[in-house]
């Protein structure tokens, strides 16, 4: 495969090697802008769900109410920005007493930002945006979702399992609508010895917004918020 030095139209060379320029400077700029905004935003909590839940469907109005008790309890919220679930947890935690984070994409579907955002940052790029989730997060929470919730669940797992990423909280809500994943997660990949018994233990499916809230101040409750100085290097390489 010809590397651009060799390719004959130089200019043509020139114009691509400009573009990409331009585009990891692009990127550069999203991590900045995140560090320079979140930074400080300490205790948080990422709350992950679909975008098309309405209003009045019943996981929407449990995510408003956890992401209030959250707020009132010292956590800043961190959702996607956008509708659905992301909007129910942006605006329990705007009507509590700690920030409301809105993470937002530039998507041709589907997102549009909603109005619960005290601290909003927009990303076209997802891996700077899951980053960012990862990061800043002393939990996070994943309410019923598609292949975008999925993603992100897995994602957070992962980093935890292979050790890149620092342990935290990972809790479901809706033993329900999870049972399935779980029942799978067993049967598919840990009989199989493709995962360890240890890895499902990252997980916890809890149903009460209450219960969620006291599991993540027991899970702290020995070691304290504050990353310790190997997690906070860990976290560097995200």
């Amino acid at each position: 495969m010809p590397q651009l030095r060799s390719v004959n139209n130089s200019k043509r060379a020139t114009s691509v090697k400009a573009r990409e320029s331009w585009h990891i400077l692009g990127i550069i700029s999203e991590f900045v802008e995140a560090t320079e905004k979140l930074a400080s935003i300490r205790p948080a909590v990422s709350i992950f769900g679909s975008a098309r839940v309405q209003p009045d469907n019943p996981w929407y109005q449990v995510t408003v109410d956890l992401a209030r008790r959250l707020s009132d309890s010292g956590f800043a919220v961190i959702s996607g920005g956008g509708p659905g679930i992301m909007e129910a947890a942006n605006r329990g935690a705007h009507e509590g007493k700690s920030p409301s984070v809105g993470l937002n994409i530039e998507l041709p579907n589907e997102q549009h930002g909603n109005k619960y955002q005290d601290v909003s940052l927009t990303f076209r790029h997802f891996f700077a945006r899951k980053v960012a989730f990862a990061k800043y997060a002393t939990a996070f929470i994943a309410a019923p979702g598609g292949f975008g919730t999925l993603d992100e669940l897995l994602e957070v797992l992962t980093l935890i399992q292979t050790r890149v990423g620092r342990r935290i909280p990972v809790i479901l809500i809706d033993s329900a609508f999870w049972g399935g994943l779980l029942a799978w997660l067993r049967a598919g990949p840990l009989a199989h010895g493709l995962i360890s018994a240890e890895d499902l233990d990252l997980i916890r499916v809890i149903d009460d917004p209450g219960q969620i809230v006291d599991a993540i101040f027991d899970f702290y409750q020995a070691r304290g918020f504050v990353p310790t100085k190997h997690e906070r290097e860990m976290l560097l390489y995200l």
